[in-house]
């Protein structure tokens, strides 16, 4: 039985928010985070099937294992700089929900300093440790080589990325998520464009191979930027709730830092625990006897992704409401958000998992090209993919929530604990019987899903995730 009680009144948002009921409200917030998972999809996508088809043969492998490991570390790599996101956005929405405009605007500034300190950090992590990182993987020569070339590139982005995550999360947490879908929607167009032109076009322009790809990317990531903060020029700032650049939300604020870092360092450290667990499964797989299993798992993940789009959306808007009802002084409500989003996001996630069985071979034909290889290899991975699509939707929306509610405390210990026990500790045992296929590599991974999906449920009842001070 619950610990939870739901019984008390629907207290009133601020903004667009106020007045409408609560699908109504998710839905205002999930539509643009959907549209804009979808635009990153479809750069993705753009990605591989660029890669896939600049070569044949042993070099198409080759090429298909770098951007395998290209697209995990640039994947981790956002997600680091993304530990101030969540800490802004945990503190931004408490901030709305109390109509404390000051310090939902000081959260915003504070934050994009935090995201550019981040993301700084990042890039030379990465131009520091990418020599190590390729040659532990265990690749092919010439898989190496065309890796280096892309993350010496792909490493440069952390300058624009962190800074604009910031922003785009303070935004979030006030209830605008348009502004962040139009900021990312400029960071995907040019990042798309310039990388086809980058690879295809004559030279100088073209002839980059996957450093173009990278160079697109970087590109994007400077153009969004300017995007997001330019459009924070438009008016001056007062009114109510209004996220606005002024002099006190840039200049120095030490408390307000300090509140978001509270927030962001458990992230983090989650983070890098997760940049761990998962290096060692693509070392796991890249290391795997059959050929070019890394590039077929990065083809599988890619399709996957079709699920995170409204998987994440959903728990975007979730999160973003959470705090708003937390800082509204309602937690009966912020249960009610959960618990409906998570409803939705079980049965969203379950329909597109039906998608990945029955369409199964013109998706993975759609990346891998002529290459049957990899549609041999990377079909069955979207079955195992469609069974663990409800505990994947779980995890994806408690885990937010919590960590929108500033419970990254939480989040951090036990999704390390479990994720340590079964993508470390019984792959490590698999890999070490010599037997270990790709298709038992997702299998681990799926029953670490559905463990954290009991494990979440439980916490999420238990109820001590609403008692978080931020």
């Amino acid at each position: 039985m619950s610990k939870i009680d739901e019984s008390s009144a629907h207290p009133v948002l601020v903004g667009k928010l106020g007045g409408l009921s609560l699908g109504r409200q998710v839905a205002m917030l999930a539509v643009w985070p959907l549209l804009e998972n979808m635009l990153t999809f479809l750069v993705g996508v753009c990605d591989v099937m660029v890669s896939s088809r600049m070569a044949e043969g042993e070099e198409k492998v080759a090429i298909l294992d770098a951007m395998g490991l290209g697209s995990y570390v640039g994947w981790f790599f956002n997600i680091l700089q993304g530990a101030v996101a969540v800490g802004v956005m945990a503190l931004v929405s408490r901030a709305t929900g109390a109509r404390d405009g000051a310090l939902a605007r000081r959260g915003m500034g504070q934050g994009a300093w935090l995201g550019l300190a981040a993301g700084i950090g990042s890039m030379l992590l990465l131009l520091a440790g990418k020599g190590l990182l390729v040659g532990m993987m265990g690749l092919s020569p010439r898989a190496e080589v065309l890796a280096h070339e892309y993350l010496a590139v792909l490493a440069w982005s952390g300058v624009f990325s962190g800074t604009m995550m910031a922003i785009n999360a303070a935004l979030r947490g006030s209830g605008d998520t348009r502004t962040p879908f139009l900021a990312m929607l400029v960071v995907n167009a040019v990042n798309m464009v310039l990388s086809i032109v980058f690879v295809y076009a004559p030279e100088p322009w073209g002839g980059h191979g996957v450093a173009g790809i990278a160079w697109g990317t970087v590109c994007g990531w400077a153009a969004g930027l300017l995007t997001v903060a330019a459009s924070l020029f438009r008016k001056e700032c007062g009114g109510e709730m209004v996220l606005r650049w002024c002099r006190e939300a840039i200049a120095w604020h030490r408390n307000t830092m300090v509140r978001i870092v509270k927030i962001g360092i458990p992230q983090s450290m989650e983070v890098a625990g997760m940049w761990s667990i998962h290096y060692f499964g693509i070392q796991t797989i890249s290391n795997l006897a059959q050929n070019g299993a890394l590039g077929a798992h990065m083809i599988a993940i890619k399709i996957e992704s079709m699920s995170f789009m409204p998987g994440f959306a959903i728990a975007t808007a979730a999160a973003a409401l959470t705090g708003q009802y937390l800082g509204a002084g309602s937690k009966p409500m912020a249960v009610r958000v959960v618990r409906f989003c998570w409803r939705l996001n079980v049965a969203v996630m379950c329909v597109m998992g039906l998608c990945f069985v029955l369409f199964r071979v013109p998706l993975v034909r759609m990346l891998a090209g002529d290459s049957d290889h990899h549609l041999s290899m990377a079909t069955p991975l979207l079955v195992v993919c469609a069974f663990a699509q409800p505990a994947f939707a779980t995890c994806i929306l408690l885990k937010t929530t919590m960590r929108g509610a500033g419970a990254t405390k939480i989040v951090m210990k036990y999704a390390f604990s479990i994720m340590v026990f079964f993508r470390i500790g019984v792959l490590w045992l698999l890999r070490e019987s010599s037997s270990l296929t790709l298709m038992g590599v997702w299998i681990v991974f799926a029953v670490d899903l559905t463990v954290q999906a009991l494990v979440f449920s439980w916490l999420h009842f238990r109820g001590k995730w609403l008692h978080v001070d931020v």
